[in-house]
């Protein structure tokens, strides 16, 4: 069941004024420990894109929240967690319903057939949190294939070493693969699934792997076409070994796995599989940008989704000439990357958003855009976005990140986030 939405976050539509973050920064630390601290993220947290292009993307101070706030962003995260799920399965049963997510048209005929779900090693999802003028609200979630553990974890319990009267919000790659430890036999054959040339990817499941192998679990970090499906149960097919998998831990965006050949049996991923498989197919649903648009057809309540995520609809529904008002972005889009919001854009850049936009609106959405207050820190003023994971339904930790721009992307500075046990 939902729990009740936190007074603090209930913001000014209720007609209560803006309330504090509840988030302040700490000085930076000496510049030799710091360095310290990215050459070990580098050199055993698999944090190896930690320059963007003369800036560092790991920043050399933490962030410290409140303790009474992060319990309440960590109550709101799983009751978001706990309502996507739900919806979740009841939009798999509608394929009127599923046809409004803007997923490629193979997939979504995958999802919609009868046959079982391929069973899930369990789940972890990362919603991002935003401070605005109308208190804390989310972007999105992130509930496909999350990434941000090295991050989260590794980096953020470093920093900790240094400011000993400040705790963890927890640990999510270590939570996550206790999770996957439990369910997956000792010393079974995992796949680390990623895309080949995509560095960001292939840290992640990088350092999963070795966090996997402290479990006594055997890992291989794959390309696609290293997974053959035979009847149902995914096999390894390498130079180095061959035979069936314990689990493949996909990450593998679900909507690129329509672009590998039929043969291949990427369908197994999400329906007929007897192989776990992470994250489960269904996260795919409200992965999707465009997952807001189906919540006026479902039975499913959905109290605090609606309550923190902006206003959402379809291109069509609105009228560019009140775009101001609003954000584009693609049903799919990862890490800001396709984020459009007129005033920061060039007029060729958004002009071109307009017309892909009009071209294919089912694969775009328009979402009001919020307004974030920015906190002081060393860098200066940050807008800020806490992304806050649940694993199998349960707040477990933070990926916190900086930027100068309201879009959160590629360029954004990670920081660790820390708690004050006595705020």
């Amino acid at each position: 069941m939902t729990a009740a939405l936190p007074d603090l976050y209930r913001g000014a539509h209720d007609g209560r004024q803006p309330l504090e973050a509840g988030l302040r920064a700490e000085p930076s630390l000496d510049a030799c420990i710091a360095t310290s601290l990215r050459r070990q993220s580098m050199l055993n947290g698999c944090k190896w894109d930690i320059q963007v292009g003369d800036s560092t993307t790991l920043a050399d101070f933490p962030l410290v929240m409140k303790r009474n706030t992060w319990e309440q962003l960590a109550t709101l995260a799983e009751n978001l967690a706990a309502e996507a799920r739900a919806a979740e399965h009841e939009i798999a049963r509608r394929p009127e319903v599923l046809h409004l997510l803007g997923m490629p048209s193979a997939l979504r005929k995958v999802l919609a057939t009868p046959a079982p779900l391929t069973p899930a090693a369990g789940h972890v999802i990362r919603f991002d949190f935003h401070f605005t003028t109308d208190g804390w609200r989310i972007s999105e979630a992130n509930s496909d294939v999350p990434g941000g553990f090295s991050e989260a974890s590794h980096f953020t319990s470093l920093m900790s070493e240094h400011f000993p009267h400040l705790t963890l919000a927890g640990n999510p790659a270590e939570t996550w693969c206790d999770a996957l430890s439990d369910v997956i036999e000792q010393n079974g054959h995992v796949a680390l699934l990623s895309a080949p040339g995509i560095l960001s990817d292939h840290q992640v499941i990088a350092y999963l792997a070795s966090c996997l192998e402290a479990r006594g679990l055997r890992t291989h970090l794959v390309k696609p076409e290293q997974i053959q499906w035979r009847d149902g149960v995914a096999q390894l097919d390498t130079n180095w070994h061959r035979g069936p998998l314990a689990a493949v831990i996909r990450f593998y965006q679900a909507e690129w796995l329509p672009r590998l050949p039929v043969n291949s049996g990427w369908h197994y991923f999400f329906r007929g599989g007897k192989t776990l498989v992470t994250n489960p197919p269904l996260g795919v649903i409200s992965e999707s940008k465009r997952f807001p648009l189906t919540w006026k057809h479902l039975s499913t309540p959905l109290p605090t989704w609606r309550k923190l995520l902006p206003d959402t609809c379809d291109p069509r529904e609105i009228s560019w000439s009140s775009a101001d008002e609003w954000l584009f972005k693609t049903a799919y889009c990862n890490n800001g990357e396709a984020v459009c919001i007129r005033q920061i854009m060039k007029p060729r850049q958004w002009w071109l958003t307009k017309l892909h936009a009009r071209l294919t609106p089912g694969h775009w959405v328009a979402q009001r855009h919020f307004e974030s207050v920015p906190i002081s820190t060393p860098l200066g003023l940050r807008n800020v976005c806490v992304g806050v994971y649940t694993v199998n339904g349960r707040a477990c930790g933070a990926y916190a990140r900086l930027s100068a721009t309201p879009v959160v992307d590629y360029a954004a500075v990670d920081v660790a986030l820390l708690i004050d046990p006595n705020e």
